[in-house]
Formats: structure tokens, C-alpha cells, sequence
């Protein structure tokens, strides 16, 4: 399943406009916000999709029912670029645990690159619902090799991926590869992909933009 949540007018047009601005994303606190934002309108949307038991809640003045979620989800994020975009999912699922990644493009001289994947922070996923974010989809190599190395820690029922941009060559190139039951969330799709790997017209990088620009390796 693929959900473009700027296919409908909300507000996550208006923070996708800021967010892909090339000036109004230079203020780095703005720029993690609006990422942060879209992180929330995720967690609400796959909310819906979440299984619920009914509660009965003791209130002042009586009994009430209430549906709440069986089983919380994990919240897994690439470090650092999801960070921002992680937090907006903790932000709603605040009794969820946490896995964290850290998958990055490995540069070699001529231009080419390989994923690496260095670190790895995970609780049990056997049976979980798995929401792991990262702000670009754009390849869709280190979303696939993260998912693989992932399977260690147990096969998920289900992930939702979460990205503020995510390129249709990314989204095919995961739904042939990732050996899962998944569900993409993207504040928008964009068509192009360039030689180097990078989305067009996208926003940038994400990383930099959120946390400083970093020393190549």
C-alpha cells in the first residue's frame, strides 16, 4: 500500500512547501518541525490501521469504554536523517519502544556508493508492527538491506514506512526486494532520480539540513 499524504489539500502541503523551499529550509528548527509535524499526521493516519481492544475506564462520574491500541507498535528510525521525523512519531506513540539504525551512503571515488550499515538497536519485532522512518526514499537500497538485517530481531505482521519524499524508483525497487508486508507513507512523490542517487526535484539533504553539514566519508 502507498500513501501519498499530499494527494489530498492539508496541511501537509503547507509544511512540504517549507520544507522543499530552498530558503524557508535553511532555518534548521523550522525545517525539523515541519518534519517532526509530518511525523504526527503519520502516526494518526496508521493509527486507523491498528488493532484495538475496548477499555473500560473508572471517570468521575462513571464508567466509560474506551478503544485502545492491543499492542503498541515499534518506532525505528535511520540515524541521523530520521530523527526529526522520528520524533513526531514518539510524539503520539509515547508508550512505544524503539529501534535505531544507523545505514548511511558509503562514497567511493568514483562517484559510486555502497550502503553501510554499522549499528543496530532493536527489541524483539516477532509479530510487531514496525514503523520506521527515514525522511528520503530514494533508491530504496539501504530501506531494503535495513529491513533485511532487521529480520535478526523477528519478522514484523506488518511495517510502515514513513518518509517526507519518496521517489516512484525507490518505492518499486522496495516492493520487489523487501521480503515483508509493507505499507509506505510519503508526505510526497517525486518521479526523477539522479545518477548519484539523489530525488529531483526532492529537497535536498535532509541530514545536512536538519543537523549540520557532516564530513564525507
Amino acid at each position: 500500500m502507498i500513501i501519498n499524504l499530499s494527494e489530498t489539500n492539508s496541511l501537509v502541503g503547507e509544511w512540504m512547501s517549507e520544507i522543499r523551499d530552498e530558503v524557508i529550509q535553511t532555518d534548521r528548527m523550522r525545517f525539523r518541525r515541519n518534519l517532526e509535524r509530518l511525523g504526527e499526521v503519520a502516526s494518526y493516519e496508521i493509527s486507523k490501521t491498528l488493532t484495538y481492544v475496548d477499555k473500560e475506564v473508572q471517570t468521575p462520574l462513571g464508567t466509560a469504554t474506551c478503544g485502545v491500541i492491543r499492542q503498541q507498535p515499534v518506532l525505528g528510525t535511520i540515524l541521523r536523517a530520521g530523527l526529526a521525523l522520528h520524533q513526531g512519531l514518539v510524539n503520539y506513540f509515547d508508550k512505544a519502544n524503539h529501534a535505531y539504525i544507523s545505514a548511511y551512503r558509503k562514497h567511493n571515488r568514483d562517484g559510486t556508493f555502497e550502503i553501510s550499515l554499522e549499528y543496530v538497536s532493536c527489541p524483539p519485532l516477532d509479530g510487531q508492527v514496525l514503523i520506521l522512518s527515514d525522511p528520503m526514499l530514494a533508491t530504496g537500497a539501504s530501506l531494503v538491506k535495513t529491513i533485511d538485517h532487521l529480520a535478526e530481531y523477528g519478522k514484523p505482521a506488518h511495517i510502515h514506512i514513513v518518509t517526507a519524499i519518496a521517489c516512484t524508483i525507490g518505492i518499486e525497487y522496495v516492493q520487489r526486494n523487501a521480503d515483508a508486508n509493507i505499507s509506505i507513507w510519503a508526505g510526497d512523490i517525486d518521479d526523477e532520480l539522479t545518477a548519484k542517487g539523489y530525488i529531483v526535484p526532492g529537497l535536498g539533504d535532509a541530514g545536512d539540513l536538519a543537523f549540520g553539514t557532516k564530513v564525507q566519508q
